[in-house]
């Protein structure tokens, strides 16, 4: 019963451990968000719910794309447990990681200037399912952008 136990507790965090330091390749995960239809403006109304993740398109009539892309990177850094994997304001894409408290779990936002917007895309790395939290985290990124 105790060994049975024991590989049990091994498995989980093994599995832990696993999701915690796999490697994120900025190849796969700092890429072209799909392409969405309107530019909207920043707020809870414009992120839209897709399989496994979310997406939005920011437009503001008072900023340009660079520097939304900048004010953006700040609200995503200062988010906790939240990392930028690759790209730069000043490159015009950049792609965070923000892990989940308990479990480390990944998700990836990519955002990217595309004509007079920017396109953000986020999505899961683990799992079918990610409760809304990808939709959320958007809603509230881009409330923060203000009107």
């Amino acid at each position: 019963m105790r060994l049975a136990l024991f590989l049990i507790v091994l498995i989980i965090a093994g599995g832990m451990a696993y999701i915690r330091l796999a490697p994120s390749d900025p190849a796969r995960w700092n890429v072209d968000p799909p392409p969405y239809a309107d530019a909207i403006a920043p707020g809870p109304e414009g992120v839209t719910t897709v399989p496994l993740g979310a997406r939005a398109r920011l437009a503001m009539p008072d900023a340009s794309p660079e520097d939304l892309l900048a004010r953006l990177d700040a609200i995503a850094l200062a988010t906790p447990r939240t990392t930028r994997l690759a790209g730069s304001p000043e490159s015009g894409r950049i792609t965070w990681i923000t892990r989940s408290l308990i479990f480390g779990f990944p998700d990836y936002t990519t955002a990217q200037v595309s004509d007079a917007a920017i396109d953000l895309y986020a999505r899961e790395r683990f799992g079918r399912y990610d409760f809304g939290v990808n939709a959320a985290r958007l809603r509230d990124w881009t409330g923060q952008l203000g009107p």
